[in-house]
């Protein structure tokens, strides 16, 4: 299956699964104890697949471990920025069982003096917003493992597969946030299901424009190499902004939610062993470089 095929597959399931997520009051009862388990397994395997994946490709295809580390920086700022300006992570939005509220418990909310707001307090255009942009990075994340794994014998050839599983499982946390403010604000369905349709094309516009960009250039390493390490930055801040704020403020469910995050590293683990994701492809052999070295200070042993 060719690159281009498998991406537009993984689009659209990830449309599937972020506009399922729109409606993810009408087909669950979403209260926080759920969403916060959604959330730490989620959490875990894109905190696995930033580092076990994206930042090691990144650097394999920058041949610069440095430079990698610089582009992970960047994708951590520009998500905390978009936390910050946009508040683009208040997943913590339970609604009733038939999808009419905020549950009136809201102990189980950030109830510090920093987070005493509730989804009346947000802005679901701005909130929309922050999210959308921060969808289409993960587009780029997307394109840019599957054009790489692309060139090993990936497992059943499902290159990018570990990426794919942490943005489409995190989309329909996004899409339920911006619709559970839409809700709140009393916004009617139709507005709310327009909006969920949007935002559930981002990531598909994101990845297709950046595999045509990719793959336009005679010489793709640096782009795909940015592109993988900035997207590790971002795996990093997104996993860490839904995480934080429950270890840091609940001990409620601490074993629970605790286990849903070993549980997702260890599908990002998993994942990584998979056949073809060998790391190391991109990198010159360092065995050669050594002996080279050893070579040269021969030579110039001999000079002297």
């Amino acid at each position: 299956m060719s690159p281009l095929v498998l991406l537009v597959i993984y689009c659209l399931l990830i449309i599937v699964a972020s506009l399922a997520g729109g409606r993810l009051s009408s087909l669950l009862r979403m209260t926080h104890l759920r969403t916060q388990l959604l959330m730490s397994g989620v959490g875990g395997l894109m905190l696995g697949i930033a580092l076990l994946h994206l930042l090691p490709h990144g650097a394999e295809m920058l041949r610069s471990s440095a430079t990698a580390g610089a582009g992970a920086l960047t994708g951590l700022i520009v998500m905390f920025l978009l936390v910050r300006l946009f508040h683009t992570h208040e997943h913590g939005v339970p609604v009733t069982e038939n999808g009419a509220g905020v549950e009136t418990d809201h102990s189980d909310l950030h109830d510090h003096h920093h987070h005493d707001k509730d989804a009346r307090g947000l802005s679901w255009a701005g909130l929309f917003a922050g999210l959308l942009l921060h969808t289409l990075l993960d587009g780029v994340a997307l394109a840019s493992s599957v054009i790489v794994d692309a060139e090993h014998a990936t497992w059943l050839g499902l290159a990018g597969l570990g990426t794919f599983l942490a943005v489409a499982l995190h989309k329909p946390l996004d899409a339920f946030a911006i619709t559970s403010v839409m809700n709140k604000q009393n916004w009617p369905t139709p507005a709310q299901n327009a909006a969920n349709f949007v935002f559930s094309l981002a990531c598909p516009i994101g990845a297709i424009a950046f595999y045509f960009g990719a793959t336009a250039l005679v010489d793709s390493s640096a782009l795909l190499g940015w592109g993988l390490a900035v997207s590790a930055g971002l795996f990093i801040g997104i996993a860490l902004a839904d995480l934080l704020p429950e270890v840091a403020f609940h001990d409620h469910d601490r074993g629970k939610l605790t286990a849903a995050l070993l549980l997702g590293v260890a599908v990002a683990v998993g994942i990584e062993n998979l056949p073809g994701h060998e790391h190391g492809a991109h990198q010159p052999d360092v065995r050669e470089n050594d002996a080279h070295l050893h070579s040269d200070h021969g030579h110039a042993g001999h000079r002297h």
